[in-house]
């Protein structure tokens, strides 16, 4: 047998070898891999399961067709979308609650965490992560109840308050003004404490020693926190940070349906809440499958753009 021949034996017996040694890691670490079965069936499941529906996006759906049998109308849809009076108002709102929502709820469950982590009356501090936890538990019905409570002007406990003390009334719930901030406010209160899990699991990892050393240099609790702590989990942000780009342009469907009303729908109607109008009430699915593509595709480029930047100024990135 030539040398020529013998090559294909070569890599047949090299691959072999690599799948036998891949079959007795999973067999070593059956129990880590059971593990990870539930989340991988998710995934599939519920992700890259109905991902083959988005052919719809580029056909003239009718459900008695089917999938596969409607007729193919290209890019049709997405011109629709680009040329629709309503598109730049729905992509202006969804850009400006996405703006605030990196710029101040992004933030929120890191300070807190920071906060969380100089307290060292060790009861405290865990009284305090208990409730700020609850309400990541409410449901987004409820949360905007307490809202209309709050704020209405036919009993609301604020109005209520205000008239006690003599001053004018206020009406933030038809406000278009107040409308973006209520809209981040609620989302802090309901979702800051969840946050900080995963900064606190960081920092419980940072080394002792380090607060000690500067303790004797003579560095304070704030420099502590800007020259350790930060630094710490600097990475941790920074990937956190690139994987909410991907949901850049979700701005939370349920929440903000919520709160709209024919006073704010000017500055609250966005791509969630229009997708809803116009597929299942309209029943517009290839055009509403069309801008949920669109949003998937500025969210797929905004993480590779954040990746890219993170590589840049020296950290791993996600990939």
């Amino acid at each position: 047998m030539n040398k020529a021949e013998s090559l294909p034996s070569a890599k047949l017996s090299k691959t072999s070898r690599y799948g036998a040694r891949l079959w007795k890691d999973i067999i070593r670490d059956r129990w880590l891999y059971l593990m990870l079965a539930p989340g991988i069936l998710y995934f599939l499941l519920f992700k890259y399961g109905p991902m083959y529906g988005l052919i719809i996006a580029f056909k003239n759906f009718q459900p008695i067709l089917g999938f596969f049998d409607s007729e193919f109308v290209g890019f049709a849809h997405f011109e629709r979308l680009f040329q629709e009076s309503a598109f730049l108002t729905l992509f202006k709102n969804t850009l400006l609650l996405a703006i605030y929502n990196i710029v101040f709820f992004f933030p929120a469950p890191i300070i807190l965490a920071l906060m969380l982590n100089e307290i060292r009356m060790r009861f405290f501090k865990n009284a305090v992560q208990t409730l700020v936890y609850i309400p990541h538990f409410i449901s987004w019905p409820v949360v905007i109840g307490l809202c209309y409570v709050l704020f209405t002007t036919e009993g609301g406990i604020v109005n209520e308050i205000l008239a006690m003390i003599g001053m004018n009334e206020i009406n933030p719930l038809m406000s278009e003004s107040a409308f973006r901030p209520m809209i981040i406010l609620q989302q802090i209160w309901k979702e800051v404490g969840w946050g900080t899990i995963i900064f606190l699991a960081a920092l419980a990892g940072v080394n002792v020693e380090l607060y000690e050393s500067a303790t004797i240099d003579g560095a304070g609790r704030f420099k502590q926190m800007f020259h350790i702590t930060l630094p710490a989990i600097r990475s941790t942000i920074i990937i956190l940070l690139i994987l909410r780009m991907g949901s850049f342009m979700d701005s939370g469907f349920e929440q903000i349906y919520l709160m709209l009303n024919p006073l704010n729908r000017d500055v609250g109607e966005v791509f969630d809440t229009y997708v809803y109008s116009v597929g299942l009430t309209g029943g517009q699915f290839s055009y509403s499958t069309a801008i949920g593509f669109f949003k998937s595709i500025v969210g797929l480029f905004l993480v590779i753009l954040a990746n890219r930047l993170a590589k840049v100024f020296g950290e791993e990135g996600v990939y």
